[in-house]
């Protein structure tokens, strides 16, 4: 038997190095992951069936990522509060921690330093605001979609996607129908504008850049 192989701490050494290199090939490359990308995934959220439902979508929450002085990467997302949540720890709380990253096509002729500095103070300012259950459009309380879509509207001009009725997502399923009743009581504000994380993955300005 050769040498190294029946030494017991080579052998510790050689399963210790072979794991290390088993996680890390299964692990994401979040290096290429930058400010102003936008992130998706599957909420576990009590709502989340419902969302998937109405917008026909595999994703029901979103959240754009943005970096501290430091270079650190947090998603700014809306849930109970608008929130910064650290990059990992964010993926980590998504079902089976599955995601899928876009970015705006050509950003780095769009995105200037301006630019990105006017998205990191209105994201900040949108900290500590509540989640908007009932989905208005109002700059009062935010959801996540419409908290995404307002950072790059308010700071590029540009619309990722066109906000429509509430009317116009399928209302038909009992998750939908339960989660509605819950909010509004038999009120429903059919003519209320709205914008989902479908809405937004299907954008023609965004391109996908990295899933897991």
């Amino acid at each position: 038997m050769n040498k190294y192989f029946s030494n017991p701490a080579f052998a510790i050494l050689t399963f210790l190095f072979l794991i290390q290199l088993f996680f890390s090939a299964c692990s994401p490359d979040l290096s290429i992951v930058k400010d102003g990308d936008i992130i998706f995934q599957t909420s576990l959220s009590s709502q989340s069936k419902a969302i998937q439902a109405a917008t026909h979508s595999t994703y029901s929450h979103c959240g754009l990522v943005l970096s501290d002085s430091m270079g650190n990467l947090f998603v700014f997302e809306a849930i109970q509060l608008v929130s910064k949540t650290p990059l990992e720890e964010w993926i980590k709380k998504g079902e089976e921690k599955h995601f899928v990253v876009y970015r705006l096509k050509n950003s780095q002729n769009i995105i200037s330093k301006g630019i990105l500095s006017k998205m990191k103070k209105i994201a900040s300012l949108q900290l500590g605001k509540e989640y908007d259950e009932a989905f208005n459009w109002s700059d009062e309380k935010m959801y996540c979609s419409e908290l995404v879509y307002k950072i790059y509207y308010y700071t590029t001009g540009l619309e990722l996607a066109k906000p429509v009725a509430l009317k116009t997502f399928d209302l038909s399923s009992p998750e939908v129908k339960a989660t509605l009743e819950e909010r509004y009581h038999g009120k429903i504000p059919l003519s209320e504008l709205s914008i989902s994380p479908q809405q937004i993955v299907e954008s023609p300005l965004l391109e996908k850049i990295l899933e897991d």
